[in-house]
């Protein structure tokens, strides 16, 4: 079964958070914009919005404020994934794009690494300080909803993949 090329992937990818100033070419960064939002969502309401941002100025003080994104200041590039509130569900449905978001995140970092990058989530939401902080750096309108901040870039080690399997945690009735 690990033969499979996007089984590796899964099985092989790890949090990069030290990178090289090897740039992000732009076909990499669509291809990854492409993979985001090929990512399941609800309803196909697609509450995905991303800005990709180069700025090193901005990558600066998006590090400065961000208690656990210190690395983005390192990153050639980092693409912050937000939620539209225009295209939320209502009622009982209505935190499912934090579902969407997450899957869309998640194809994020898994095509950064089939491309030979590295990347990291961090999170911004639900922390109002953290999304208040990103809104204002990037005069992100109030129908955004700030999630997360993925630093993306060559990795300048290769790293270890944890053994996160659990058969423990597996129960078949």
């Amino acid at each position: 079964m690990q033969s499979n090329e996007i089984i590796k992937c899964i099985l092989s990818r790890t949090s990069v958070r030290r990178f090289t100033q090897a740039p992000v070419s732009p076909v990499q960064i669509d291809t990854i914009l492409h993979a985001a939002m090929s990512a399941p969502t609800g309803v196909n309401r697609q509450p995905w919005e991303y800005y990709v941002i180069q700025n090193k100025e901005i990558l600066k003080k998006l590090a400065a404020a961000l208690p656990y994104a210190k690395m983005v200041a390192n990153a050639p590039v980092a693409i912050l994934v937000c939620g539209d509130t225009s295209r939320f569900l209502d009622g009982e449905d209505s935190t499912l794009w934090v579902q969407d978001l997450s899957a869309s995140s998640e194809n994020i970092l898994l095509a950064a690494h089939a491309l030979g990058l590295g990347g990291v989530w961090t999170c911004i939401y639900p922390h109002a300080d953290r999304m208040e902080a990103a809104r204002e750096i990037l005069s992100i309108p109030n129908s955004l909803v700030p999630f997360n901040l993925i630093p993306i870039g060559q990795p300048m080690t290769e790293g270890n993949p944890m053994k996160k399997y659990t058969s423990a945690k597996i129960h078949t009735i």
